[in-house]
């Protein structure tokens, strides 16, 4: 059975967002932090990725300089080719896929380069690091197609 706080997410997140703000905004950073491990275990219980996969669909990780040169190694390929295959600069100055969904992204949404996977890709959605409280606008919008982000946010509300 599905909890009943992540019947109908996508659109409580959007009803949401002022909240989300509001509360980021003015929480006790010391006190989040220190509910994060617990409620970030919590939400990866409760939510599987593989069914949902909308990071891989929706967002692109920033590829940074040693993922560039881990994933072309791993692929066999040469830095400029992969970079030139796969990636461009975004208005950000990050390089950040071409496409989504990822090209990465198997039909069983297992990701082709798991064990060499970006650096983002391996952090998000950073529901156990202090990304989420020091950049508040990311938080917000992965909370928009995350179920984990979004599960970890309405848990953090309801305990203030």
């Amino acid at each position: 059975m599905v909890d009943e706080l992540l019947q109908n997410w996508e659109k409580k997140s959007a009803d949401h967002q002022k909240l989300y703000k509001q509360y980021l905004h003015r929480a006790d950073k010391r006190k989040v932090l220190k509910l994060l491990p617990d409620l970030h275990d919590e939400a990866f219980e409760k939510i599987d990725c593989l069914q949902c996969a909308n990071c891989c669909k929706s967002y692109s990780p920033r590829f940074k300089t040693p993922d560039i040169k881990r994933i072309a190694k791993y692929l066999k390929m040469k830095e400029g080719d992969f970079i030139n295959t796969y990636l461009f600069i975004d208005s950000e100055g990050d390089y950040v896929l071409k496409s989504k969904p990822c090209p990465f992204l198997g039909a069983d949404n297992y990701c082709t380069i798991y064990e060499e996977r970006p650096s983002d890709c391996h952090r998000f959605p950073y529901t156990d690091e202090d990304v989420l409280i020091k950049r508040q606008q990311l938080t917000q919008k992965n909370s928009n197609f995350c179920p984990i982000v979004y599960y970890v946010l309405e848990k953090l509300i309801a305990l203030k």
